[in-house]
């Protein structure tokens, strides 16, 4: 869907046939002989959404393995998991972005997993070339403006942001927040780390305010007026249409909303993952390795796109409507390992410029 096609399809079927004769026999193989109520998997995990719940009861249901979790913030868990060292419970460390999953990589944190599932299911492009982690579910993040002030053909791409024509006009997060620092990791390897400076420079001389807040805060400036263009992961936006969410509540706040994936005629939009990875020191690693797997499971696939509107990146997952609604586009196949490595220079150059 993504690495395998240039264009990201939204609207697909899965199904036997899709699935596959030898992916579908292996899943069933891994859940074929249920575990003993006793046994665990320990996550530790980033993910903050009320949906997942769902993804570890049904696991529970199909393996007779109970899930524990420990829930923080990606930097915080990384600690953990580095101050537990041998004696760390995790067996799963998961997370919303690629950077963070390249960190703790880089900290020796994670084992290798080699699953013959896993490589055929997940595109190579949204997994470690090692097998240390997998990704499950992206987010593109994209380019949201204010239909009645600003022109689509002034903000299609991610430099044009920067540009004087849209002083005064652009909303984002702080420059320290995690989704900010993976999207100038891309920008360093596409423009290089001299231009991908003048970029961010341009981009904090154009801020219509101080950055404040998460997406859903950017889209509400668009929506309340004090934005003209904002920078979101696009299921923020998508969320809104399907939940209750106060300052997008209302119809006439979302259709002033114009959504646009940028660079459409060079690299695509970015896009980053949730994904997870086995502990060096797993105590229940066979158990961890399962949890994987089904996460590639039709059903689990099915959960990411309808709990929190992510794309599934299991070629042919089906997707709830307003998701589907974005249509195809163009995203950008770069591989996630570079988000990790750049990360640092993306923090120096944030700081060199004043981006706070």
């Amino acid at each position: 869907m993504f690495a395998r096609h240039p264009r990201l399809r939204a609207s697909a079927r899965w199904g036997a046939a899709i699935w596959g004769v030898a992916a579908g026999a292996a899943l069933l193989a891994a859940f074929a002989h249920p575990a003993r109520a006793d046994e665990v998997v320990n996550l530790y995990t980033s993910r903050h959404y009320d949906t997942d719940e769902r993804l570890y009861t049904e696991f529970t249901e199909k393996t007779g393995i109970k899930v524990n979790r420990i829930e923080d913030s990606a930097s915080a868990l990384i600690a953990r998991i580095k101050a537990e060292g041998q004696n760390s419970p995790a067996d799963l460390f998961i997370t919303a972005d690629a950077g963070m999953l390249w960190a703790a990589g880089q900290e020796g944190l994670l084992s290798p997993v080699d699953s013959a599932l896993l490589k055929e299911k997940i595109p190579e492009t949204f997994r470690h070339p090692e097998g240390d982690w997998y990704g499950f579910s992206a987010r593109a993040r994209i380019i949201f403006y204010d239909k009645a002030r600003v022109a689509p053909e002034n903000v299609d791409t991610y430099e044009e942001l920067a540009d004087p024509k849209n002083k005064g006009l652009v909303c984002t997060r702080s420059s320290g927040n995690i989704y900010m620092l993976s999207l100038m990791g891309a920008m360093i390897e596409h423009l290089g780390a001299e231009e991908a400076e003048r970029w961010a420079a341009g981009l904090w001389d154009n801020r219509a305010r101080e950055p404040a807040g998460g997406d859903t805060d950017q889209l509400k400036g668009i929506a309340s007026g004090e934005c003209g263009v904002a920078l979101a992961n696009h299921y923020y936006f998508v969320r809104a249409f399907r939940l209750d969410v106060p300052g997008l509540r209302n119809p006439e706040d979302t259709s002033k909303i114009g959504v646009l994936f940028p660079n459409q005629d060079s690299w695509g939009a970015h896009l980053n993952i949730s994904g997870a990875g086995v502990t060096v020191h797993a105590p229940n690693r066979e158990n961890a390795v399962k949890f994987l797997e089904y996460l590639a499971s039709p059903s689990a696939q099915a959960y990411f796109a309808a709990g929190n509107s992510e794309f599934p990146l299991v070629e042919g997952s089906d997707m709830v409507p307003e998701l589907a609604a974005l249509g195809t586009f163009k995203a950008d196949d770069l591989p996630l390992t570079k988000l990790g490595e750049n990360q640092a220079e993306a923090q120096r150059i944030y700081d060199r410029v004043g981006y706070r």
